[in-house]
């Protein structure tokens, strides 16, 4: 019987067409370490709820390599609310021409964020803030991504007057937070996540 890594890579390289993503054989190995990462974590720090591998593999991290397309060469990118490095880690996998922060209010799970980019290629490339978005200086990038935004829908307004006066917002939504992101940003368009027929990424321009 396949180990739970194994059928963890085996859904990667099964189902990453269908999420638009070619993935060669050294990214499903570095996809399948954070992987094993996460799993070593999450009984201590709840870093994301209890799924199979193959959930894993396609709401996790496939849903987070759709955001790809999006980011210009050598991006610099900040990402929200990181906790366990969705979406923007397994970006970084793959791509390491990107530059990214990662703000992550709980200092246990920033630990942890650290931990998984020493995996990484060019961990200096990258930095962590243990800090509330909402009290960190907003940092220099031309993308912001967010992933738990529907958890705290409260705090949109404050995040898209934090964001860089130029940038690109890529945030994931359900249906409710999708209309108060079209309601607050007009130029802000959904594309409607594989799989799901109630997921979206939102990608709006703030342009002031």
């Amino acid at each position: 019987m396949p180990t739970a890594t194994e059928r963890f890579s085996q859904v990667l390289r099964d189902r990453a067409k269908d999420f638009a993503v070619h993935l060669r054989s050294d990214d499903v190995d570095g996809l399948t370490k954070y992987y094993e990462i996460v799993m070593k974590w999450n009984p201590r720090l709840h870093l994301v709820g209890p799924c199979s591998p193959e959930e894993f593999a396609t709401r996790h991290i496939l849903e987070s390599l759709v955001l790809l397309k999006h980011f210009s060469p050598n991006a610099l990118i900040a990402d929200v609310g990181s906790g366990a490095g969705l979406p923007i880690i397994p970006c970084l996998i793959l791509r390491a021409d990107l530059h990214a922060t990662l703000i992550e209010s709980s200092q246990r799970k920033a630990v942890f964020l650290n931990e998984a980019l020493r995996q990484l290629p060019n961990p200096g490339a990258h930095r962590v803030v243990s800090a509330r978005f909402e009290d960190t200086p907003t940092v220099a990038a031309e993308f912001v991504t967010c992933r738990a935004l529907d958890r705290f829908q409260r705090l949109l307004v404050k995040l898209i007057e934090w964001a860089p006066s130029v940038c690109t917002l890529l945030l994931f939504a359900g249906p409710s937070l999708r209309v108060k992101i079209e309601a607050l940003l007009p130029s802000a368009r959904a594309e409607l996540l594989p799989d799901s027929e109630q997921r979206f990424l939102m990608i709006a321009q703030r342009d002031r």
